[in-house]
């Protein structure tokens, strides 16, 4: 029986093992995937921010005020 517990230990070893390696793996990719989506974030609030400035100009621009 020595041999078929060894053998159940070193499975599950090597079954716990992948899985925790799996989720590690996972872990990495939905970082990866949270810091692309949160650079995508700030890239768009950038281009509303140009945006509203750049209006704001031509509006002032129409309305004649100055700097």
């Amino acid at each position: 029986m020595g041999f078929l517990d060894d053998a159940k230990d070193a499975a599950e070893t090597a079954g716990r093992k992948i899985k925790e390696g799996f989720e590690d793996t996972k872990d990495r990719v939905d970082d990866y995937f949270d810091e692309k989506k949160a650079e995508a974030n700030v890239k768009k609030a950038e281009a509303e921010k140009e945006s509203v400035e750049t209006k704001n100009e031509v509006n002032a621009e129409l309305r004649g005020d100055k700097d």
